[in-house]
């Protein structure tokens, strides 16, 4: 009993404002299509796949197999119609007549995983559908003229998802039936409802994670990056000692261009760093006048903004301070509070600390502080 799967990639994803087709658009470091082609190649389900694509996106797939691998079970590329509803059936239409069960599923779900496949054909090889959906948690309203009018039971809904797996000859059937009387489905299964009574629904281990990338944001949910950070300066004479935005008094400070705060140095490098956007001194030149004397807290406001234009906030961040004296631990909570307020996030999001090398090296014979950091980005909408 042979299966395929369409998938359906030939929408444009206006409702993501992105500048290409959505699905080409990388999500954690790869596009939802290659995603999606893995997923249903690696449940070994599969005989082959029928992939639908716009026709303006056939040179830009070439391009993406080349660059993240070609699906070997990917059969034949087919060109998408001006509705999801018509893509399906010009992939349903190529699937070859000896197969027997047919699933879709639509590439903007990168997430589905083998139990939703193998849920939805094992469903249809007994009743002749299988669609993956969800309960519905939410509170969902009848609205006329944008006013709620009547508050709908939600033990009798579902949310319904892809994959959705049919019997080939028969969902192809429902397309035709579709086409004929020009009705508009918004799944395949609307359309098997229609020519066969119902469809059967089953739920499965992932459904709640196989969610739809829709909006711009989506394809920013969960991206978390990590980045390094390392500064030390000298300790001189005539110069006041600044940590984490904090003075402290002290009979030398640290040399440098601007303030010299080793710790937000340190923090700001690993921020950068996280985004593949080099260090501070990229940014801010020690050659640069503008720069001189400058508050270090003010260059870290200034990596905040490059970062939340590049869609990223600090998750948390861990800096260690490497200083034989003076001690630290009396400025440490308001260095905390320094570093949060510009941040923008809360205090618990922020560790700081300060250790010794027990007199050993350059920071333990006193002549310089050094600073470590780590800093976790996550993306955010924009």
């Amino acid at each position: 009993m042979s299966a395929w799967a369409v998938l359906v990639a030939a929408g444009r994803g206006t409702r993501a404002g992105l500048d290409a087709n959505k699905v080409f658009y990388p999500v954690e470091g790869r596009s939802p299509l290659s995603r999606s082609l893995d997923a249903i190649a690696q449940t070994g389900l599969y005989e082959g796949i029928v992939l639908v694509l716009a026709k303006d996106d056939f040179l830009a797939y070439r391009a993406l197999a080349e660059r993240e691998g070609a699906c070997p079970l990917v059969k034949s590329v087919v060109a998408g119609g001006k509705t999801r509803q018509e893509s399906v059936f010009a992939g349903l239409k190529v699937v070859p007549e000896s197969v027997e069960w047919v699933s879709i599923h639509d590439a903007a779900r990168p997430f589905a995983g083998e139990a939703l496949f193998r849920a939805t054909l094992d469903a249809a090889r007994e009743t002749g559908s299988g669609v993956i959906s969800t309960d519905v948690t939410d509170t969902v309203k009848r609205v006329e003229e944008g006013r709620a009018v009547e508050t709908l039971d939600r033990e009798r809904l579902r949310a319904v998802q892809t994959p959705q797996s049919f019997r080939r000859e028969e969902i192809l059937r429902a397309h035709m039936a579709a086409l004929a009387d020009g009705f508009a489905g918004t799944d395949d299964a609307s359309l098997y409802e229609r020519e066969f009574g119902s469809a059967t629904l089953v739920t499965a281990d992932g459904a709640r994670e196989n969610v739809k990338l829709t909006h711009r944001g989506d394809f920013l949910r969960g991206d978390v990056r990590m980045g390094t950070g390392y500064d030390v300066h000298r300790l001189v004479e005539g110069r006041p000692l600044v940590l984490g935005g904090v003075t402290i008094p002290w009979e030398k400070g640290l040399l440098g261009h601007s303030d010299a705060d080793v710790a937000l140095h340190a923090l700001m490098d690993a921020m950068l760093g996280a985004l593949g956007e080099g260090d501070i001194g990229r940014h801010f030149p020690d050659s640069d006048e503008q720069y001189r004397g400058i508050a270090s807290t003010e260059l870290l406001r200034r990596v905040v903004e490059l970062t939340r234009n590049k869609g990223y906030r600090v998750g948390n961040c861990d800096v260690t301070i490497v200083a034989q004296a003076p001690k630290l631990a009396p400025y440490i909570e308001e260095m905390r509070a320094n570093v949060a307020r510009v941040l923008g996030v809360d205090v618990s999001r922020v560790n700081i600390k300060a250790t010794t090398t027990e007199r050993l090296g350059f920071e333990g014979e006193g002549l310089g502080i050094s600073a470590q950091a780590v800093a976790v980005m996550r993306s955010e909408a924009k």
